[in-house]
């Protein structure tokens, strides 16, 4: 589902980030572990077609998204990938339950309100689900960014630092939710807590890969 080959990114006048290759099958888990700046969100955002690599290729359910013209680039995103990026990006303007219908409507497709009722319940966010999301904790927020993913069950989950806001018990509801995924979704998640890697690893469909570290002095920007 995910396969990585002599893959590189090199930022202008920064350093050059290398990723050794790996090979994630269908339904599997791929846990991202590495140093500040060595790298975990730009290879998410490389396999989300956000970011072209400088050499080699990334192969993401079969297609190299950095070859597709932008117009099919964001169909396939909107098809195929569920995004968590590691701030929660949320609309202060929309409801609980509006951001988990906005993936629907940026496809042009109809919500699905049984859909949204069961991901928010599953994130125990059902009482929340008419409250704008300014009003909403950074652990809040954090849930809904990750029921916006989810909630139509993509073909492969990119997730960066999905727990690091959250409570124990809210680290442990999340990290279910994922689990629940496996075999339906190709995960990748990027982490420097030590809770969900302990959860997480251990299994057999579950592989990580270290990342290098990067020179603080040569660290690039917001895709570190």
């Amino acid at each position: 589902m995910i396969d990585l080959l002599g893959l590189s990114l090199r930022y202008p006048q920064g350093p050059t980030l290398h990723f050794d290759d790996a090979h994630v099958p269908q339904g599997h888990t791929l846990i991202l572990r590495g140093d500040s700046g060595s790298g975990k969100s730009t290879l998410l955002a490389i396999l989300a077609g956000l970011l072209p690599p400088s050499q080699g290729q990334a192969r993401v359910a079969g297609v190299a998204p950095h070859e597709l013209p932008p117009a099919k680039r964001d169909r396939w995103r909107g098809a195929t990938i569920g995004l968590l990026p590691q701030r929660a990006l949320l609309s202060p303007h929309l409801s609980v339950w509006q951001h988990l219908a906005l993936p629907y409507v940026c496809a042009g497709d109809t919500p699905d309100p049984a859909a949204i009722e069961r991901t928010l319940r599953a994130l125990a966010l059902l009482p929340q689900a008419e409250r704008l999301a300014h009003t909403l904790s950074g652990g809040q927020a954090q849930r809904v960014a990750l029921g916006r993913a989810l909630v139509r069950q993509p073909a492969v989950l990119l997730a960066d630092e999905p727990t690091a806001s959250l409570d124990d018990t809210h680290t442990h509801q999340v990290l279910a939710l994922l689990q629940a995924q496996a075999g339906r979704a190709t995960i990748v998640i990027a982490t420097h807590d030590a809770r969900a890697v302990h959860h997480l690893s251990g299994r057999p469909e579950v592989q990580t890969l270290q990342l290098a570290t990067v020179s603080a002095s040569t660290t690039p920007g917001a895709w570190a």
